[in-house]
């Protein structure tokens, strides 16, 4: 990796680019309540109840089911689930370019992939900026067709996106101090230093209790014997 000389008036970055310092003041202008970039809290140090994922810290929320979308055996977690009673909201991370913003192109792009389905997209100003409102038509457990609203905002930090999408009541009911909205407020966003293409997702973890409890799962069900059909005979 090549360093530059960094200048005089802007703090040294790990992957050699300087920071441009105004558009850091106001990306976190644009968040006052969070969501937060690891720089920028140690709240998770001083309170109880956070989970670290690594490439994000999230706050579990009395009443609320943390679920983690997990892509191999080991842990390697793409998303995350809060689920209530009749509410959800999936949270994602992904990279962004350090002097650029990327929510209204993947907004776009949300968007048109929603009508291609045969659904609706709506652009709204909702607590968080520029939100959408989406009616995708889906299938049902039974079989039967069926619309799935949901509500998806995105906020911009560091060279972070961090994606929130809200379902069920809360997609068509927000509300600015719910459980789900305040827990994505909550969320640490940790980057880290390594060169990412923007876009790519911001690999977590699962916690090294819930890995353990994977691997022993999976190492019981290796050495169950196998179950032989009954022929009759």
């Amino acid at each position: 990796m090549i360093f530059r000389r960094r200048s005089a008036d802007r703090p040294a970055d790990p992957s050699g680019e300087p920071h441009d310092t105004d558009e850091l003041a106001e990306l976190q202008r644009e968040r006052p309540r969070g969501p937060w970039d690891r720089d920028e809290t140690s709240a998770d140090q001083a309170e109880d109840g956070y989970i670290d994922l690594g490439g994000l810290v999230v706050k579990g929320v009395e009443g609320i089911e943390l679920r983690l979308q997990v892509e191999d055996q080991e842990g390697t977690v793409a998303a995350v689930l809060l689920a209530g009673p009749d509410s959800g909201l999936e949270v994602r991370a992904f990279a962004a370019p350090r002097n650029g913003r990327i929510w209204d192109e993947v907004r776009q792009d949300i968007a048109a992939e929603a009508v291609r389905r045969g659904g609706t997209a709506t652009e709204v100003d909702g607590e968080f900026g520029v939100e959408l409102s989406l009616s995708v038509p889906v299938q049902s457990p039974d079989g039967r067709q069926a619309v799935q609203p949901s509500r998806i905002v995105g906020v911009e930090g560091p060279r972070w996106l961090l994606r929130g999408t809200f379902l069920g009541k809360s997609a068509v009911e927000p509300d600015p101090e719910g459980p789900l909205e305040a827990a994505f407020r909550n969320v640490i966003v940790v980057r880290g230093n390594e060169p990412m293409a923007p876009r790519d997702t911001i690999a977590m973890r699962m916690p090294p209790q819930a890995q353990a409890q994977l691997m022993a799962e999976a190492e019981a069900e290796a050495e169950a014997p196998e179950e032989t059909a009954d022929d009759g005979r």
